[in-house]
């Protein structure tokens, strides 16, 4: 395991090792503090798009581990613009040990990947959302004590988020149902993967324009923004489409009465979730914003432990 690029790359062994290794080191930390398993070891973090989560959390988890991080921002990379990307990870591979980047074009990551010598994470692109993925999957087997089984159910736009959502569903053997409007599915590509991977974990996978039949008998509802950055042209039109897949209190009444409610946050309340669900006894989106820490140090240690 050189990088982290998409959670289609590994194994369920591999990823059930790996959130495995959250929750020990979620323990340590609470219960005192990490061992400095990556102490002289130097992150670099490379930005397009700016991040709460993705910035804080990964500088943090270098920290709890013993090492630390340097953050790059657009003015300093220009990533294929000042500098070719093969030059950018050839010459960052000289400096750290590994290398997070967050960018628009999923093209940017995988060449940044091919060219380092160090390991290569993916914080974000335009195509998915590992990091956050395994974040779901730790706070799901948290709730749930397992994803096999568990029916998982995305409401709203097919974006990143739910491609990568989608891929760990289907790789540790929860059921994964999305709806979303006409002109807004997963993109095909990656929905191919996900039915190779689900039929061999025996999980299910269902696509519905229907919001009230997704979330029939689901335990877990999840949902993120109608417009992700770099769409901002298209908010209005998108405003307009989106309104049924709202995750508001009557929506979330029609699961299961143990359903929890997700969001990768940041949240547009009153947009695609409610004030009323964001703070109900239903949702878990802060202690799973918080578990962005731990399963991010389970990967870094992975990688340059």
């Amino acid at each position: 395991m050189k990088d982290f690029i998409g959670i289609a790359d590994y194994s369920p062994a591999d990823l059930q090792a790996m959130l495995d290794l959250a929750v020990k080191l979620k323990k340590e930390y609470q219960s005192g503090g990490n061992k400095p398993v990556l102490q002289g070891k130097t992150l670099a973090m490379v930005f397009q798009k700016p991040s709460l989560r993705t910035r804080v959390s990964f500088d943090m988890a270098m920290r709890h581990l013993g090492g630390d991080a340097l953050y790059l921002s657009p003015a300093e990379i220009g990533l294929g613009k000042r500098e070719s990307i093969a030059d950018v990870a050839r010459v960052i591979s000289g400096y750290v040990e590994g290398i997070m980047a967050r960018v628009f074009d999923h093209a940017h990551v995988v060449e940044l990947a091919q060219w380092a010598s160090v390991p290569v994470i993916n914080g974000l692109s335009d195509y998915n959302h590992p990091c956050q993925g395994m974040a779901d999957a730790l706070t799901i087997l948290e709730e749930f004590g397992t994803l096999k089984g568990i029916n998982v159910t995305y409401v709203g736009d097919g974006n990143n988020v739910a491609v990568s959502l989608m891929h760990v569903c289907a790789k540790l053997g929860a059921n994964f149902t999305i709806a979303n409007p006409a002109g807004y599915a997963i993109v095909p590509a990656a929905v191919d993967h996900a039915k190779k991977f689900a039929a061999e974990s025996g999980s299910t996978l269902t696509f519905t324009d229907d919001s009230h039949a997704a979330v029939k008998n689901a335990d877990v509802i999840y949902t993120d923004t109608w417009t992700s950055m770099g769409q901002e042209e298209e908010s209005k039109k998108r405003e307009a489409v989106f309104p049924p897949y709202q995750v508001n209190a009557k929506l979330v009444g029609e699961a299961n009465k143990r359903a929890i409610v997700l969001h990768c946050l940041p949240a547009h309340r009153g947009q695609e979730i409610t004030d009323e669900v964001a703070d109900g006894p239903h949702s878990r989106l802060f202690p799973q914003a918080h578990n962005r820490l731990h399963a991010q140090k389970a990967i870094l240690a992975k990688l340059l432990g």
